[in-house]
């Protein structure tokens, strides 16, 4: 097949997979994840039943290509928005407050079908890559000297993971200034927080001061 063909060809299938995916998460906006058929979906998307079946077997994994979509879609962000940020603190605070945002607007625009399918296998090894990213941007911080160093960087990515989801629950903007401010407080040097100890790699030996 000649190379032109060959694009062309790949570049409907891409246009086909992406224009089932935006009628699919609009139609479940609208009637909810019960109320979406294939039938409805290829309708609204302009392409024969047969052909959507190529694509996909059923909605389920229309809707799991979609999440994929998102997901891949933030965490592209998330490194745009690093790569932006000058020197290891700034870098961290922005993408949490970046992540803290995605999971606002998550949660007051796309509704419930990106929080239902916001688990699940399918989007395991992506978490694992947002832990590996932000271990990563948090072992840099350490480094530099504004993050604390008795907890591993993988533990306190995962800790940040979680307490960012608070941002689902908040109803303003500035409430998630806040919320990641305090994470970051809670990220501190250990000389801020009022312990201290006698050996610095001694984790077991941590005392309150005064």
């Amino acid at each position: 097949m000649p190379r032109i063909w060959s694009q062309t060809i790949e570049a409907h299938r891409d246009a086909v997979r992406a224009a089932t995916l935006d009628a699919t998460a609009a139609l479940v906006a609208e009637r909810g994840l019960t109320g979406v058929t294939m039938s409805q979906i290829a309708k609204d998307t302009g392409i024969g039943r047969a052909t959507l079946y190529k694509y996909f077997p059923d909605v389920g994994s229309i809707l799991r290509a979609w999440h994929d979509r998102q997901v891949d879609h933030h965490l592209q962000e998330l490194l745009r928005i690093r790569d932006e940020a000058t020197g290891a603190a700034e870098r961290l605070e922005a993408v949490l407050t970046a992540y803290a945002q995605m999971i606002f607007h998550r949660r007051h625009h796309d509704g419930d079908l990106a929080g239902q399918l916001h688990t699940g296998e399918h989007v395991a090894a992506a978490h694992q890559r947002l832990r590996d990213f932000l271990g990563d941007l948090i072992d840099d911080a350490a480094a530099a000297g504004t993050v604390r160093r008795d907890v591993p960087a993988t533990e306190l990515a995962l800790y940040c993971l979680h307490a960012l989801t608070a941002a689902s629950g908040l109803d303003e903007p500035e409430a998630l200034h806040r919320l990641v401010k305090t994470i970051l407080t809670a990220l501190g040097p250990m000389a801020s927080t009022g312990w201290t100890t006698d050996k610095a790699e001694d984790t077991d030996a941590w005392r309150p001061t005064g």
